[in-house]
């Protein structure tokens, strides 16, 4: 008897655990660290004030008052947002839901690069969110280059601890001399730190920022093995709580003008992440860091023996 009523409560426990914390095709869904929240720092804007659109204008749909804006991809076309003015460092990050289904194929980039005015010898930081086929759940590749160093694919891939499909999540790019940050929901996922190791290939030129929706096809799952599957389209990503907070370029295309945005003896810094509590992660970001690193991370080109058989040499620096 004594047997029957321990197995019973043991069976409500289970069931009890199984409300209180849901589980994905992966097991428990982690809680991560607390973290500063870096977005509340910064001022929201519209779409319609940061960004224009950049192609397949009938995708494109913005709502509130330009506070949000919905990126489609269908069997006619992609569709992609381009911010008006390029920037020097900063704080660049959206809200972004994700299409829910069946998504093998498809991309939403958040990203920056300058490769329409440097296009060999451009610069980018992206967040790649991957449409996954057989576990029909997203994925975030994040990568970098600077100089047109593109021979050199510096991606890590994770595994998101939430389903990206069901409420808005923050994605954000900080920049700056010191270092870049992949954040979360402002936990971070990648710091690339900028040393001597790196400096060759770090990004140093004004950039724009991008928000795009498009078939990757060709390249997404594994060299195309699950490509985009139109029944399942309109594909559309959500994006809201937009803040682009960086030293403006305008339509500049010189390099020298970013000097303009680096701090001197006589001149205040006009980077707003350029200040001592933005030059390196604190000790509750480093912990999230980790925590990501280790539970969620899944690859990283700095320990991809097959692809490099001399690694870069960023992956050997301290």
């Amino acid at each position: 008897m004594a047997f029957l009523q321990e197995k019973f409560l043991l069976l409500c426990l289970v069931i009890l655990n199984s409300l209180l914390f849901p589980v994905s095709s992966r097991g428990p869904v982690y809680r991560p660290p607390p973290v500063e929240q870096l977005t509340d720092r910064f001022p929201r804007i519209r779409f319609t004030q940061g960004m224009s659109t950049l192609f397949g204008a009938s995708n494109v749909h913005l709502k509130s008052n330009g506070s949000y804006a919905d990126i489609i991809l269908d069997k006619t076309s992609g569709s992609g947002l381009v911010s008006k003015n390029k920037y020097y460092h900063g704080f660049f990050s959206a809200a972004i839901k994700l299409p829910a289904g069946f998504t093998s194929g498809v991309v939403l980039a958040f990203y920056m690069s300058n490769a329409d005015i440097f296009p060999h010898n451009h610069d980018e930081i992206d967040f790649e969110l991957l449409g996954y086929a057989k576990r029909r759940q997203w994925v975030l590749q994040t990568n970098m280059y600077g100089n047109g160093s593109v021979h050199t694919g510096r991606e890590e891939k994770v595994y998101l601890w939430f389903d990206p499909t069901q409420q808005f999540h923050q994605y954000t790019i900080l920049w700056n001399n010191h270092h870049i940050v992949f954040l979360v929901d402002n936990v971070p996922v990648r710091e690339v730190i900028h040393n001597k190791a790196i400096s060759s290939v770090y990004p140093s030129k004004p950039m724009s920022l991008y928000a795009t929706i498009w078939d990757a096809s060709a390249w997404a799952t594994n060299g195309g093995k699950y490509p985009v599957d139109y029944k399942h389209a309109p594909f559309v990503g959500s994006l809201g709580e937009l803040e682009i907070v960086g030293c403006s370029m305008q339509k500049t295309n010189s390099t020298k003008a970013a000097a303009g945005c680096l701090k001197n003896t006589t001149v205040s810094s006009l980077d707003p992440v350029d200040g001592e509590e933005y030059a390196r992660l604190s000790k509750q970001q480093m912990a999230g860091l980790n925590w990501v690193r280790s539970k969620h991370m899944y690859y990283s080109y700095c320990k991809d023996t097959t692809r490099y058989k001399v690694m870069p040499a960023e992956c050997n620096a301290q």
